[in-house]
């Protein structure tokens, strides 16, 4: 396993957020689009877990949320961030917290 130095971890702007809506792409079967609270403003993202999540899972769900990832075009919607999640055999878990953490908070 190769190591990062903690400058580089502090890179990361990791965040809570709170997923506001979650909406089915037409055609796509393993993604949704997603709206997010993260505090100063709404973010839209694309996650996966379609073909094993409802939608109304995701709404109102906190969530982890990488804010400063590099902006991607996946099936035509730009996605500004990514939700982390553990890969249990292809199935996320996503991450979230316990207890109450408002929307931007940051994660160290």
């Amino acid at each position: 396993m190769s190591t990062v130095d903690f400058s580089e971890f502090q890179r990361l702007d990791l965040r809570i957020g709170k997923v506001l809506k979650a909406e089915r792409i037409p055609d796509k079967k393993k993604i949704y689009k997603l709206q997010i609270d993260i505090g100063e403003e709404e973010i839209q993202t694309i996650a996966g877990g379609a073909d094993y999540y409802p939608p109304e899972y995701f709404v109102g769900r906190t969530v982890i949320v990488l804010v400063n990832l590099q902006p991607k075009t996946v099936a035509g919607i730009q996605s500004r961030g990514m939700l982390l999640a553990a890969d249990l055999q292809g199935k996320p878990i996503w991450l979230t917290v316990e207890g109450e953490a408002p929307p931007g908070t940051k994660v160290r």
